[in-house]
């Protein structure tokens, strides 16, 4: 009986836990990354979205510049991968965290990029390395841009 009993409280102790505690796992909107079939960090920052909770179908293609022409991603914003999510630009190894307060916060901009491919953003971590310094930039729909985030 006092098994009973001490096993129905934990398990009512850790639904009101459960139930109690916010939740971090609302859902995302499905994501699509476009890459090219090789890249290796590409796929690396497919996994970490995914790790993240985002859902991401990947279309690979051989060369990227006209869908990066035909989101409006800045020149000197490129990287080696576009993605599209909620109606943003998400250009090269933005971490998943500042995509996240992207979508939360609605900003009124085209997207935001990691331009170039810095040692310890998402997918392009090497070991032994320490991660560079780097701006998350936002850009609009005219080309501005400005600082979004730091690393």
């Amino acid at each position: 009986m006092k098994l009973l009993r001490y096993t129905f409280f934990s398990l009512l102790g850790l639904f009101l836990v459960s139930a109690c505690t916010p939740s971090n796992s609302q859902p995302r909107p499905n994501m699509v990354v476009y890459k090219t079939p090789t890249c290796g960090c590409c796929k690396k920052w497919v996994t970490h979205l995914e790790t993240a909770g985002f859902t991401v179908k990947t279309t690979d293609l051989d060369d990227l510049s006209d869908i990066k022409t035909q989101f409006g991603v800045p020149q000197k914003l490129r990287s080696c991968h576009t993605a599209v999510v909620d109606g943003y630009i998400v250009e090269g190894h933005v971490p998943a965290d500042v995509v996240e307060k992207m979508l939360r916060e609605k900003p009124d901009i085209a997207g935001i990029s990691v331009p170039g491919m810095p040692i310890g953003s998402p997918g392009m971590e090497v070991e032994g390395r320490p991660a560079d310094r780097y701006n998350v930039m936002a850009f609009n729909k005219n080309g501005q841009t400005s600082i979004y985030a730091q690393r």
